[in-house]
């Protein structure tokens, strides 16, 4: 293993990089003993937001928070990385469709490491339904078919992210291929993806024995519909704040509304071509690129449900479970509240003499 490696794992979005990345935060301080850094700026600091905010600063962007809450956070986390002995690893999805002149920014600022990039790929019959419902906890309002129109098209964040050859175009533009590393996310739930994770970052899987049980869960049609309509109601400006961060997107959708059992979101049986023609076009990119693929590149080819699988089309969730899923919501808003203390609960000034006048009357 080099001794001045750094390795920018980019994404994508919705590839086990919440459970990645967590497992990686479990084990740093074993895996530092054998060489392997995950900086995290102190003690007092979440180490998966000191990435989140490094590469936000990267990009440029706050993504609802604070003005100027990111500045800083790349410069201190391309110190962390170069006081490094050993091999680094800096690992956030939002970094996939970074522009051009921000990628040449992060390959300048690290120069005289020897910069590896990994880039983690699910097949787009599982990518798309978990990547509309995630942009629904995050405060979208487009209904799945509008979602899957602008996809095909190329427009939505999330394809660019999800576009495996341009973001690999991009990162690797000035790298030779065999420091780009693929790793294909397997159909599976097991050790497979981590196992295959290691081999990219050149790591034995033995130096991160603890387990992480943290699963970016997804939501089911009537809960992410029952989200969706919600977002309808909320004004652009909250949806992008902290406030609904922890409220709805943390609380309500995945403490909650995760644990529901209703019928997953699965991709309509109609975009399925669509998503076989990608796949292909996917393999044979790889197949000629010459970069490193660690897994099986079948997996990449989304599989059809059986024929008689019954579809739920997630727009058209009827009356009784978006019910169900609105009354659970409230249950967990209400036990929220409950536990709130004052003064979040107690009523201004002004609503309180408000109240005494209605009750006057």
């Amino acid at each position: 293993m080099s001794r001045r490696r750094v390795y920018l794992h980019v994404g994508a979005p919705k590839t086990g990089t919440t459970y990645l990345q967590d497992r990686l935060t479990l084990n740093a301080a074993s895996l530092s003993r054998h060489g392997v850094h995950f900086p995290s700026r102190n003690r007092l600091t979440d180490t998966q937001r000191f990435h989140f905010r490094a590469a936000l600063d990267l990009l440029g962007e706050d993504w609802g928070g604070e003005p100027g809450h990111a500045a800083g956070a790349w410069d201190a986390m391309v110190r962390r990385l170069r006081r490094a002995s050993g091999s680094s690893i800096l690992s956030h999805e939002i970094l996939a469709p970074a522009p051009a002149v921000a990628i040449e920014r992060a390959m300048a600022d690290l120069q005289g490491r020897e910069v590896h990039i990994v880039y983690s790929v699910r097949d787009l019959g599982r990518q798309l339904p978990a990547a509309w419902q995630e942009s629904i906890k995050q405060g979208d309002r487009w209904t799945f078919h509008t979602f899957l129109n602008r996809v095909e098209k190329g427009t939505p964040w999330f394809f660019r992210a999800l576009d495996l050859p341009r973001v690999l175009s991009r990162w690797g533009a000035h790298l030779p291929p065999e420091r780009v590393h693929v790793v294909t996310v397997p159909h599976q739930r097991d050790e497979t993806l981590w196992l295959r994770y290691c081999e990219a970052l050149d790591l034995d899987p033995a130096w991160a024995p603890v387990d992480s049980d943290q699963d970016n869960r997804s939501l089911g049609v009537a809960e992410t519909q029952l989200v969706r309509r919600l977002n309808r109601r909320v004004p652009r400006r909250e949806r992008r704040g902290a406030t609904y961060d922890r409220l709805i997107r943390e609380l309500l959708a995945q403490e909650n509304l995760a644990r529901r059992s209703s019928a997953p979101v699965r991709l309509a049986p109609d975009r399925f071509p669509w998503a076989e023609e990608q796949a292909q076009l996917w393999i044979d990119w790889l197949v000629g690129s010459g970069v490193h693929v660690v897994g099986d590149l079948e997996d990449l080819r989304p599989r059809r449900p059986p024929a008689d699988q019954r579809w739920f089309d997630p727009d058209r969730v009827t009356a009784k479970p978006l019910l169900g899923a609105a009354l659970d919501a409230l249950e967990a808003m209400t036990h929220e509240a409950a536990t709130r203390t004052p003064p979040e609960l107690q009523l201004s000034g002004k609503v309180r003499t408000g109240a005494k006048r209605l009750r006057g009357r």
